[in-house]
């Protein structure tokens, strides 16, 4: 909990929880099916509260981590956060249509179609890292696929928490959207709650938690993980700009991002010319970095000194250690850091980072860093550099992951006609635009039989007929 803010009371919210839960469930019974003007009128709401409270949000963000850069949070969280409801705003009358689908010859004239239906009242767990874009993200999709949600935030940003319960509460009804918050005690509950759907986004460890807690009522869950997001840089690619790509990924959030790169590979040589481009792209852009307003302090105490205690472990078992500007543990910031001769026994090579540190492998032959990505659990995000088209096939077509990101990081998630979810340990299930639409509804398949049909010649007495019929059928 942030120093000086007032821990809440789990029990009380916990209770809340139910309560709220039954007084959706209740609304959603008399209106299961909102149609397309209520659902756009509740993504206009949305919209409007982000635009009219876009600077206070942005403010109670960055008093949760101590200081979060304005302009990215306005980057990084409002803005995708608008385009994703734009986006949704201008498809949902065509998603919620009826899709035509193909009949067998076999059953003709009968028809097919699916047809998209809410699935009723669903919950979303928040992380702390984008409180804001990971809020609201999955609620656009579970409003425009005509849900009622119960949104639960992070312990670790409690001021942005209660801003946006209340920002909520000023414009959704609670039987429409309510916000809940609370520590481990009300997150724990809330994965239990029997939800017609639940999407987690966090800590694979966690996430197996949730699973678990979901499989006692057969929830269905969408889990958005993390892992370690290998980045590799093609032999004859130019150094010097994939530095600035990738430390630009790295930088934002000050690393913070479950798709930040965790890991670059460049050809063996090259590390020197990697570590000094790396270096000047970061002096470039946060001169003075402790009092830099640009760049983005760790979330709280307890994570800074996690990812001191990786850059201790690895300088222990041999590393080489390279800090790309000054520190100042005092500001609450860690800067960008890079960690070269790094094996698989140090911590930074074993777990999600999640801060700006960032390991540097080499390889002789391409197939060395697809080996290596292999033979590791599947990441969230994987980022090639090179323009050599038999090249990034080899890549696409070699390796597993959750998203890609070609000659550029993390800006894939922002697109809003990609789909956005993990594989493996990295997660399961998708949403954004057409994919989030279809995760929050049941593509509820529909058979029309004919009035005239030939469907009789195959009921019993089974003879002659259905033995011919099958002979046909199964030919």
């Amino acid at each position: 909990m942030q120093p000086g803010f007032e821990p809440h009371d789990n029990q009380a919210e916990i209770a809340r929880l139910q309560a709220v839960y039954q007084l959706q469930r209740e609304a959603y019974g008399r209106e299961p099916y909102p149609d397309a003007v209520l659902r756009r009128d509740r993504l206009g709401w949305l919209r409007h509260m982000l635009t009219k409270h876009g600077d206070e949000i942005a403010a109670a963000i960055s008093a949760d981590f101590g200081h979060r850069s304005a302009h990215e949070t306005r980057t990084l969280e409002i803005f995708p956060s608008l385009a994703g409801i734009d986006h949704m705003l201008g498809k949902l009358r065509k998603w919620m249509k009826p899709q035509r689908r193909g009949v067998s010859i076999w059953f003709m004239p009968a028809s097919n179609m699916v047809i998209p239906q809410p699935l009723g009242v669903v919950g979303v767990i928040v992380p702390w890292n984008y409180p804001l874009f990971l809020a609201v993200g999955p609620l656009t999709a579970a409003l425009a696929a005509g849900n009622r949600a119960v949104v639960k935030m992070s312990e670790f940003t409690p001021r942005f928490g209660e801003t946006f319960r209340r920002l909520i509460a000023e414009y959704f009804d609670e039987d429409e959207v309510c916000v809940i918050n609370g520590g481990v005690e009300v997150a724990q509950a809330f994965a239990g709650m029997p939800w017609d759907h639940l999407l987690f986004t966090g800590s694979t460890s966690v996430g197996k938690q949730v699973m678990r807690a979901a499989s006692d009522n057969l929830t269905p869950v969408t889990l958005e993980l993390g892992g370690k997001s290998p980045t590799v840089v093609a032999p004859d690619y130019a150094i010097a700009t994939a530095a600035e790509r990738i430390l630009h990924g790295k930088c934002l959030n000050a690393g913070q991002t479950c798709v930040a790169p965790d890991y670059v590979f460049v050809k063996r040589g090259q590390e020197a010319a990697f570590v000094e481009a790396a270096r000047a792209v970061v002096q470039r852009w946060y001169p003075n970095l402790p009092a830099n307003p640009d760049y983005t302090a760790v979330v709280n105490g307890r994570h800074l000194a996690r990812l001191q205690s990786y850059l201790d472990d690895a300088a222990e078992k041999g590393a080489q250690i390279i800090t790309l500007a000054d520190n100042d543990p005092a500001s609450g910031k860690l800067a960008p850091t890079l960690v070269l001769n790094v094996n698989d026994g140090m911590r930074v090579m074993q777990d999600e980072i999640f801060g700006p540190i960032l390991p540097v492998l080499t390889y002789e032959r391409l197939d060395e860093a697809i080996d290596y990505i292999n033979a590791h659990p599947r990441p969230l995000a994987l980022y090639y550099f090179d323009y050599d088209a038999h090249r990034i096939k080899r890549m696409l077509g070699q390796t597993i992951s959750g998203g890609v990101g070609l000659n550029e990081t993390v800006m894939h998630v922002g697109q809003d006609d990609l789909p956005f979810g993990g594989v493996g340990p990295s997660g399961m299930g998708h949403y954004h635009g057409r994919e989030g639409f279809e995760t929050f509804s049941k593509m509820k398949p529909v058979f029309a039989q004919s009035r005239i049909n030939g469907v009789w010649l195959l009921r019993p007495p089974y003879g002659k007929r259905v033995e011919q019929l099958l002979k046909l059928m199964l030919r």
